[in-house]
């Protein structure tokens, strides 16, 4: 079943058994070497979480490390989820965005490159040119043709929800409560620190070009830049929690900025059920933030089916989103997909 955050068309129907481009936005961003602030990857490496999360979605197998990403109290990759969801009913294609990797993964996929250098420590000046990183994304979304019907963009960024916060209060909105973390209880002291560390670097005759290039990561820009680019043109479900949420506030402040008529008609954004009641964050609040309307859903899915204790972890809060897993559970009940068969399918990996 799929549930509505928001509802102002009220029209995720109009997707039913259609084919989608799967697109995963793949970035490092410095901040996530800093102790403690994200658990989204392998400690030491958590770098290669982008990497490996491509391949496994790709492939069903990683070539860059002997292991898939999972977090140190065990919890798989949500890749595993949007994986399942392509074995049982087929992305049109999938396609990877370089927004900055230090490791590009090894796939026989189509990668969008973009000459984009993983960004710095927000606390430290994450030092991304944003105009340009922008303006990349901005041309990409005019010029693409998706091979499917619409297009699914997801992302993978360790710290990325860190960056997001950081991003919303850097452009003036009140959400520093509003934004959730791969961790169960969201680690506050460490991004407290981080994002008034961050904050205290900004100016008042910043532009917001150099707001975004201090606090923000490349994901958030370019992919801002890409709905933009794209709007009216074909379909967008945003597939993901509270960074998707922030991408839409970035598009949001820039097209005030830059005076663009925005009414994103042809986005939705979609997440998991552990995001939506996520008691730590908010996405509805974000997305009412908005000056356009659009619509959230949620994809109705637990492990409630699986005794795997790994997956438990998912239902009791350690893991919630990323790598597409909502906007991908989505399509998967758009396309008839059962809870049974989609955990099936997952279990199948952890054999």
């Amino acid at each position: 079943m799929i549930k509505q955050i928001t509802k102002n068309r009220g029209d995720i129907d109009r997707l039913k058994s259609k084919k989608a481009t799967f697109m995963l936005s793949l970035s490092n961003t410095q901040t996530a070497d800093i102790p403690g602030i994200t658990q989204a990857g392998i400690p030491g490496v958590i770098y290669l979480t982008p990497t490996l999360d491509s391949e496994f979605v790709a492939t069903g197998q990683v070539f860059s490390l002997t292991e898939i990403a999972e977090t140190p109290t065990g919890v798989p990759t949500p890749a595993l989820i949007t994986r399942a969801i392509h074995l049982l009913n087929p992305f049109e294609t999938i396609e990877f965005l370089n927004l900055g990797l230090k490791v590009e993964p090894k796939v026989p996929n189509t990668i969008h490159r973009f000459d984009i250098d993983p960004s710095g420590r927000i606390d430290k000046g994450a030092n991304i040119d944003a105009k340009e990183v922008f303006e990349k994304g901005f041309k990409f979304g005019k010029e693409y043709v998706p091979d499917g019907d619409y297009v699914i963009l997801a992302e993978s960024v360790p710290s990325g929800t860190t960056t997001a916060t950081t991003t919303a209060l850097a452009l003036g909105y009140n959400a520093e409560k509003f934004f959730s973390s791969s961790f169960k209880e969201v680690p506050n002291s460490v991004r407290k620190t981080t994002i008034e560390k961050t904050l205290s670097n900004i100016k008042d005759s910043d532009t917001i070009f150099d707001r975004l290039g201090k606090a923000s990561d490349n994901m958030l820009i370019f992919n801002a830049g890409f709905i933009l680019g794209c709007r009216d043109r074909f379909d967008v479900v945003l597939a993901g929690g509270t960074q998707m949420a922030g991408v839409l506030l970035v598009a949001n402040s820039l097209a005030k900025e830059l005076g663009i008529e925005l009414e994103l008609n042809n986005c939705a954004l979609c997440t998991t059920k552990w995001v939506a009641n996520d008691k730590n964050s908010n996405l509805k609040a974000l997305l009412e933030m908005l000056d356009f309307k659009i619509d959230g859903y949620y994809a109705d899915f637990d492990f409630s089916h699986s005794d795997h204790p790994a997956l438990k972890l998912y239902d009791e809060g350690e893991a919630k989103e990323g790598v597409g897993a909502g906007g991908a559970l989505v399509y998967g009940l758009l396309n008839g997909l059962s809870k049974e068969s989609i955990t099936k399918e997952i279990e199948n990996f952890l054999r």
